[in-house]
């Protein structure tokens, strides 16, 4: 199977996805397990509602193949674990791709892998990590037809805010992900700019790579909704959206209120409206 024919089962025949991310167990953050503490619940929940894909990592991945029947999303697989979102930054840093990512991806039947490329301050060795995997991993989805998606993370000073902070700086954002792309991204996963206004500037850079946009800390339905309104707007060709979904009060109705955006072009209004219950779902 080719790379080509896994991405047509990842995005829809007009080019959009939406990712939902559960993978967060995998960085060692007692933070990141708030409302999927029980996996296989959180898993069941976010397929009902039907989005493209779910991101999941190796140890987690059978809860969602594990379900049966023929259409449900596809699993992409995080191959990395970091150490890096804490709130005080250890004093070794590393990025660690599992054993042999790709055979087990094509063993779990993803339709991708997801791999970091961060760029934290005064941290090269850890960038240098990270372009040493994505290239390894480049190799060996070639041989195997597998999707690379590369995630290109761009991060504050802990000092300044705290662990897990993005820096919106769209001239930060845009070299690295133009150097995911020159490594061999298949897809983007990348933050959104200070400037969402100004986020077609990060989509041209990609070079005609489809960018999906991370969705980052919690933050209100209104302010998530406008947001993937105005980034779908920018060219975006979806989203990859985590606590947003699986910490939210209702995750199957978060999930079928971005779909709307993301596949149908639904205005915030109308994706509001299908939050609050007032509308159509989008499954």
């Amino acid at each position: 199977m080719s790379a080509q024919a896994r991405l047509k089962r990842m995005f829809s025949e007009e080019g959009k996805c939406f990712d939902v991310a559960i993978d967060h167990g995998f960085f060692n953050e007692f933070s990141f397990l708030a409302s999927i503490e029980n996996m296989k619940e959180a898993v069941e929940t976010v397929v009902r509602a039907n989005p493209d894909c779910i991101q999941l990592s190796l140890g987690q991945a059978r809860h969602l193949q594990n379900i049966p029947g023929k259409h449900k999303p596809g699993l992409v697989l995080r191959t990395d674990a970091a150490n890096i979102y804490g709130s005080k930054l250890p004093e070794y840093l590393f990025s660690e791709v599992v054993d042999h990512a790709i055979e087990h991806a094509v063993r779990l039947d993803a339709v991708a892998v997801c791999v970091n490329l961060l760029m934290l301050p005064n941290q090269p060795e850890l960038h240098y990590q990270c372009v040493k995997n994505i290239s390894k991993l480049k190799t060996e989805c070639e041989r195997f037809g597998m999707v690379l998606m590369v995630e290109p993370l761009v991060m504050l000073p802990n000092e300044q805010k705290g662990g897990y902070m993005v820096d919106g700086d769209i001239q930060k954002i845009m070299p690295l992900v133009r150097q995911a792309v020159e490594l061999g991204a298949d897809v983007i996963k990348a933050d959104p700019c200070d400037q969402i206004e100004q986020y077609h500037r990060v989509i041209e850079v990609a070079s005609g790579i489809p960018v999906l946009v991370r969705g980052g800390g919690r933050a209100s339905d209104e302010e998530i909704v406008n947001r993937t309104v105005k980034l779908m707007e920018q060219g975006a060709a979806g989203i990859v959206y985590g606590r947003n979904v699986i910490q939210h009060s209702d995750p199957e109705r978060m999930t079928q209120a971005l779909m709307g955006i993301v596949h149908k072009g639904d205005s915030a209004e109308k994706a509001l409206a299908v939050l609050n219950g007032e509308g159509g779902a989008h499954v």
